[in-house]
């Protein structure tokens, strides 16, 4: 393992220290299931610049996705439908897709990849998003967290100045936690979960479409 690769793989693992401790705090554990809710105490979090935007920023529907990169439901929603969904709806420019953290266990693990994907550029994050779900099965058949986190920082072309200031700056675990709290007060238990323009819609494409539908024709 060369010197980079070698920091890269201290680093990202050290980064689950900090962030999990403030994730935790903020959140505690979450289920890595569909429709799991809790009682609403606020509306899902209005998008601000900190968030991970794919699509046109002016679209006229916004679905925010709460997914964890360990969790198995996530990472076939993102295999077996999000190619379909984007193609359709975000690539058209009619929805922004807003990703947002809500880790489940194994906490430390999803927290650190949660990290790595923070310390992306808007340009890196999908290749490093995508390169964490795709490889979440092998992962976990293979036991090797070193080798998915280290093909996530390949994949998106990271580099070892970037993650060393991204992963040592107080900030990046502060917006981790602040996902997750977020998630909690509006009532979000489990991933992935989503809402269409503030409302909380299932995740299977049918019920995305006749979420989506009606506001395109609305103009939002």
């Amino acid at each position: 393992m060369n010197r980079g690769a070698s920091f890269i793989a201290a680093a990202i693992l050290a980064a689950a220290a900090s962030s999990g401790a403030a994730a935790q705090t903020a959140g505690g554990a979450h289920a890595g299931h569909d429709h799991a809710t809790a009682p609403a105490v606020a509306p899902v979090p209005a998008v601000t610049e900190e968030d991970r935007i794919l699509g046109d920023a002016n679209a006229p529907v916004t679905v925010i996705e709460y997914a964890s990169f360990t969790c198995g439901h996530c990472a076939n929603w993102h295999e077996q439908v999000w190619p379909t969904f984007k193609a359709r709806f975000v690539d058209t420019g009619q929805v922004r897709f807003v990703f947002r953290d809500l880790p489940t266990a194994p906490q430390n693990l999803s927290q650190t990849a949660a990290m790595v994907a923070r310390c992306a550029t808007a340009e890196q994050f999908p290749e490093v998003a995508g390169a964490l779900m795709s490889g979440q099965a092998a992962m976990y058949e293979s036991r090797d967290a070193d080798a998915w986190l280290l093909g996530a920082v390949e994949a998106g072309e990271l580099g070892v100045d970037q993650l060393q200031a991204c992963l040592g700056d107080p900030e990046a675990g502060a917006g981790l936690a602040a996902s997750v709290q977020g998630a909690r007060d509006a009532g979000v238990a489990g991933t992935p979960t989503f809402f269409v323009n503030g409302q909380r819609v299932d995740g299977d494409l049918a019920s995305l479409e006749a979420a989506i539908a009606p506001l395109i024709d609305q103009g939002g």
